[in-house]
């Protein structure tokens, strides 16, 4: 069984508490605090392996949780960082938040490595807390804590071309007449269980591309028959299509019908899919026997006047092909298709918005000083570094209402904002 789907739980490692601890040293007296700060929890990391062409690793171990940071100790020893968990997922690999099913990241194009859930950071030691009025702090911080999810894994293949078409219309022996790809071949429908990808190369040194033959469509697979979604969720990232019919009807279809058949069933799942090029490949040509008609000329007259080119091809003599293979490359230097890249819907750090944390806001010496746990939560897990972490932190302060508290407290542009340990000027 083709392993295109995965549903597993992850977790980050909790921050490692602060040490509360004094020195205790001969002849020292009053030593002081000294207790070490925590370490910070592992990170959960997904990254692409081009070695890997199924989810299969995550069908048997549902499970992958990152160690805890250690603890502080005593000496203002810091604690361990806790080891980040790496994930290996093939190129194509969407990671989707399970209960909404919204996309947290697609792993494909230029995204080969992306920290899905960050680790808890470690708590301060006691050390820190000193002041010229509390010169013996018992209170040491505790660690932040985890971050968990399930998320569902989805596969998508990559490929330039799709090859579509019924059951049994000879997809497979195209494609290994054309690629390196060796896929199952049989007289029977539904062959093809799993999507087979294959580089096609030119003997003049041009540019290739990659084809896929994808599990085989029928009649209402839109709405989930036969292999259903199984098919039409591969062909989401391909520019263009070859479709292939049997244009000998060596089974009794009628292959102008079987295309119209197919096209609506594209437009039902996704019409800018429908709108895609396509070039028919009218195949099984050395079957044809027809004294009166050709069935490829009727295909043609059919579809051409569309603007859609008809080429008869054989799979099995190998005649017609080079013929449609220049041409899809040539279609495909036309083509100003981008990458289809899946943006991010959920974000895993948004989840601390929605936590009725405490907050304060207040004035300190020409200084606005926002504290509290809620903030401690959000720069503990947030990335500022990162152009998406800093547009989260800006999308944080609006909307728990900072914002609007720091220009009631009288803020102007200019003026210094200091959240702990990060510090910066207010600008509207």
């Amino acid at each position: 069984m083709f392993a295109d789907r995965a549903k597993i739980y992850i977790r980050s490692g909790k921050g490692g508490d602060g040490h509360a601890s004094f020195r205790r040293e001969l002849y020292v007296p009053n030593g002081g605090p000294d207790g070490g700060d925590g370490g910070k929890g592992g990170d959960v990391i997904f990254e692409v392996d081009d070695g890997l062409n199924t989810l299969a690793d995550y069908r048997h171990r549902r499970k992958y949780v990152a160690k805890d940071g250690e603890q502080g100790g005593k000496r203002r020893c810091h604690g361990k960082n806790a080891p980040d968990i790496i994930l290996k997922v093939p190129e194509g690999t969407i990671i989707k938040e399970a209960e909404s099913d919204k996309v947290i990241a697609d792993m494909s194009g230029e995204n080969r490595r992306q920290v899905i859930l960050r680790g808890g950071k470690g708590g301060l030691g006691n050390q820190h807390f000193a002041t010229a009025t509390m010169q013996v702090p018992k209170y040491a911080q505790p660690g932040q804590p985890a971050q968990e999810l399930w998320v569902n894994l989805e596969l998508k293949v990559i490929a330039d071309v799709g090859l579509i078409g019924f059951p049994n219309v000879g997809k497979s022996t195209f494609l290994s007449r054309v690629t390196n790809a060796n896929p199952k071949i049989a007289n029977y429908h539904f062959t093809t269980l799993n999507p087979n990808l294959g580089v096609v190369d030119f003997k003049d040194g041009g540019d290739g591309f990659v084809i896929a033959d994808i599990p085989g469509l029928i009649e209402g697979a839109s709405q989930g028959v036969g292999l259903g979604y199984e098919f039409l969720r591969h062909i989401e990232r391909t520019k263009m299509m070859i479709h292939v019919v049997d244009a000998a009807s060596s089974e009794g279809r009628d292959p102008i019908e079987d295309i119209y058949k197919i096209n609506t069933e594209l437009e039902n799942y996704n019409s800018e899919i429908a709108k895609r090029p396509q070039v028919i490949a009218a195949n099984k040509t050395d079957l044809i026997y027809a004294e009166d008609e050709d069935p490829v000329e009727k295909i043609r007259a059919e579809f051409e006047p569309k603007g859609i080119k008809v080429f008869p091809i054989s799979g099995v003599s190998g005649e017609g092909v080079q013929e449609l293979l220049y041409y899809v490359r040539e279609q495909l230097k036309t083509l100003d298709v981008p990458p289809v890249i899946f943006e991010q819907e959920y974000f895993p750090e948004e989840e601390l918005i929605t936590i009725d944390l405490p907050y304060t806001v207040e004035k300190e010496d020409d200084v606005y000083v926002v504290e509290g746990p809620k903030i401690e939560k959000m720069l503990g897990y947030t990335n500022l570094d990162s152009e998406k972490g800093f547009a989260f932190f800006q999308k944080f302060l609006k909307d728990t209402g900072i914002l609007q508290q720091l220009e009631d407290a009288g803020i102007q542009e200019g003026d210094t904002v200091r959240m702990y340990g990060l510090q910066f000027d207010y600008y509207k």
